[in-house]
This record gives structure tokens, C-alpha cells and sequence, in this order.
């Protein structure tokens, strides 16, 4: 059972009672009479073929109070596309999918990327961007969730209380983030979060006192879930980065745009577990390495905006703070597992602690080097005053990709 501490300046919902899922449905359906709600699943057509998006979609078909589902299909020919309307039908829910590599999205995204308004790489952020553009433009829901679709140890629950502080005309919430325990065959997992960001957000308050940001940063308890709900106004002016920065830059434009008191974060799963990335240490273009690199150009980035000057010496003091505080950590890990008989590798540990050290150093100076570089994905209330009629061409080339190829 949660305990019912409130630490840092966000509020926690905690778990402490483990309702049953069909006693919050039920108030989520009341709850959707007067603000409708929706739900975000950014998804690679591989993850239509392993185990974990299947069950998920199980549990969907049974959640009563959605309405409008919205799936971005990644790295998809017409015949995976046409496999995937298919595998999405069963969904009784509205629903759409966003064929990202069709030919009309193709070319709705050229034409934004002619005027610098698109992101200008592939990956989850550029998924989402479009998927939040959608949802604005059909305007079915006022509050919509986003969740992975890799999650192996998803029931509806999860979705339920996610969506909860949002959709709950009560609460004054804009955004909740999840947060849940990331333990799983008998280990401890999250490892950017848990050896890297956390101490990393200690280093830095030593380095840069006083920061609200780094205070704000501190009080979640997971700040890379990647499970988010939102009232449908703040997706207008939301930017976020198109790289692995995404929910820490998410994190970023909630404490830019909104007061702390319109922010919460909830206990989501008691357990939680999805497909892990490998460490990548000899390749920093790819797995937990360049996971690494993207969140601290994001952090840096942040910090940066709100006058903090970076230069090689202060790297190298954050990169040796940053180190210390992590390997004091690995000892209270492996103490937490050791009393809950799990277990923890240290020597990976460290490896991961060494590896993120350097990238550290690694983003740094990308950041010194890259002193016009733009981040972030222009938000859509930008793209709207350059193409006033963006929205109704990205629904007519979704409406037209399910009437060509739909069964």
C-alpha cells in the first residue's frame, strides 16, 4: 500500500486504496456526459506483432467512458497500415489512425517542414505532435490521456486513474503525470530515471541553487513515465521536443505555462513493466545512451533559458557531482532491493552511471557547440497562424487514408 506523503511542490494522488476499476469507470462515465474524453496511443506497426499492444487493446474494448481513440501508426507500408485498421476495429470505441508514412501525411508534413514547422526527425515526439494535432482539430473530447503501447503489465486501471484528475470536473487540473514502481523480474529497472535523472537533478541544485525549475523537476517521483493526461486546451501551446527529451520537455512547458496547483501527479500501476532499451555504451546514437544525451541537452537546455551560463568548467563540476551523488544512490538501491528480496546488479549499475557521466559531458557540449539550435516542435497554435487551414487538411488526409484503404 502508498503512503500518503506529499513531498516537493506537486500535488501526489496516491493509490491507498486499490478501488475497483469498475467503481472508477463508472464515475469516469458520469464524468464524460459533460467533458468528453479521449485517448492517445503513439505506436510502431512492430508492436502490433508482440504481446504487450494485444492485451492492451483487450482491455480498451472494455473501457466504457472514451470518446475518441487516436492511434499513430510509425514505420509502416500501405500493406501494415491496412493490417493495422484491421487489428484497431476491435476497438468499439471512435477511433483513428494516423498513417504516418502515407502518402497524405508524407505530404502535409513537407509542406510544414518548408515553412520550419514540423519536427524534423522521426520518433515518439513527431508521433505524438501530429496525434495532438488531430485530436484539436476534431475537437470530439475536452481532456484526452496518452500511454505507450509496449506496456506488458497494462490493465484498464491504469488508463482509469491516469485520466481521472483531468476528466473529474471537481478537480482544477490542467495535467497529470503517472508514476508507478518500475519493478519486474525480481530486479529494479528504470535506470535513466533512477541513475541518471534523479541524481542529475541533485548535481545540478547543488550547482545552480535556488532554481525553481530543478525544485519542480525534484517533486516528481517519475519524471520519464511516459503516461500523460491533459485538459484539451494545453496541447495548443505545448512544444515538445521530437527526440528522447520528450516527457522531460513536457515537463518543462507545464512549469512555463501553469501554476503548480494545476499540475498533479498519480499512482498509476502497482506494477508496471515494458520492453527495456539496451545500455548502448559503444554507440551513443541509439538504446539508453542517446536516451541519456537527448534528457540532458533538455535539462540544459531549460536551464539555460532561465540565465544559467554553461561553460566546459561548469559541465565538469556537474559531470563530477553528478557522479558522486550517483554512486551514493546505487548503495540505496541495492540496499531497497536487498529488504524487498530482489536483486540488483551493481556492476551494470555502475556501468550505467560511468556511461552517463560522459554523456553528460557529451551533451554539454553539443549544447556549446549548437548555439542556434531549436529543440523544440513549433506549438500548433503557431502552425494554425501560418497555415490557418492545417487542421482541416490533416483530417481530410486521415479521413481519406481510412476511406481508400479501410475494410
Amino acid at each position: 500500500m502508498a503512503d500518503y506523503y506529499q513531498n516537493g511542490i506537486i500535488t501526489t494522488l496516491h493509490n491507498l486504496s486499490n478501488r475497483p476499476v469498475a467503481e472508477l469507470e463508472r464515475e469516469l462515465l458520469q464524468f464524460s456526459q459533460h467533458r468528453p474524453l479521449g485517448l492517445v496511443l503513439p505506436s510502431l506497426y512492430s508492436e502490433l506483432q508482440i504481446d504487450a499492444l494485444p492485451k492492451i487493446i483487450e482491455e480498451l474494448v472494455q473501457v466504457p467512458y472514451l470518446s475518441q481513440i487516436v492511434v499513430g501508426l510509425d514505420r509502416a507500408d500501405r500493406d501494415e497500415y491496412v493490417q493495422a485498421l484491421k487489428f484497431f476495429d476491435q476497438l468499439p470505441q471512435p477511433h483513428r489512425v494516423l498513417w504516418h508514412d502515407g502518402p497524405r501525411l508524407r505530404a502535409l508534413d513537407a509542406q510544414l517542414q518548408a515553412k520550419g514547422l514540423a519536427p524534423d526527425q522521426p520518433g515518439k515526439g513527431r508521433n505524438v505532435w501530429y496525434c495532438f494535432g488531430y485530436v484539436q482539430a476534431t475537437r470530439r473530447v475536452e481532456a484526452v490521456a496518452l500511454h505507450d503501447c509496449d506496456i506488458l503489465t497494462y490493465d484498464r486501471s491504469l488508463l482509469a486513474r491516469l485520466i481521472y484528475p483531468v476528466a473529474n470536473p471537481r478537480f482544477s487540473y490542467e495535467f497529470a503525470k503517472g508514476y508507478y514502481a518500475r519493478v519486474a523480474g525480481g530486479t529494479l529497472n528504470g535506470r535513466v530515471t533512477r541513475l541518471l535523472v534523479t541524481p542529475l537533478i541533485r548535481a545540478l541544485k547543488k550547482v545552480v541553487p535556488g532554481s525553481d525549475y530543478l525544485a519542480f523537476l525534484d517533486s516528481f517521483r517519475y519524471p520519464l513515465a511516459g503516461e500523460f493526461s491533459f485538459r484539451l486546451d494545453v496541447l495548443k501551446d505545448l512544444r515538445i521536443p521530437s527526440d528522447w527529451g520528450l516527457e522531460i520537455g513536457v515537463l518543462a512547458e507545464m512549469q512555463r505555462n501553469y501554476a503548480t496547483n494545476r499540475l498533479c501527479q498519480v499512482d498509476i500501476a502497482d506494477v508496471y513493466d515494458h520492453k527495456h532499451q539496451a545500455l548502448s555504451a559503444d554507440d551513443a546514437t541509439t538504446g539508453l545512451s542517446r536516451m541519456s544525451i537527448d534528457i540532458t541537452k533538455a535539462m540544459i537546455r531549460k536551464l539555460a533559458t532561465q540565465g544559467v551560463v554553461f561553460s566546459p568548467g561548469v559541465l565538469r563540476t556537474i559531470k563530477a557531482t553528478y557522479y558522486r551523488i550517483a554512486l551514493d544512490f546505487i548503495d540505496t538501491y541495492r540496499n531497497d532491493a536487498m529488504i524487498n528480496g530482489l536483486t540488483l546488479d551493481i556492476h551494470r549499475e555502475e556501468e550505467a552511471v560511468e556511461l552517463f557521466a560522459e554523456n553528460i559531458i557529451k551533451a554539454g557540449n553539443h549544447f556549446l557547440d549548437n548555439p542556434m539550435e531549436t529543440p523544440f516542435v513549433p506549438s500548433w497554435n503557431r502552425v494554425l497562424a501560418a497555415i490557418p487551414d492545417v487542421f482541416e487538411q490533416l483530417v481530410a488526409a486521415v479521413e481519406a487514408d481510412h476511406q481508400e484503404l479501410g475494410a
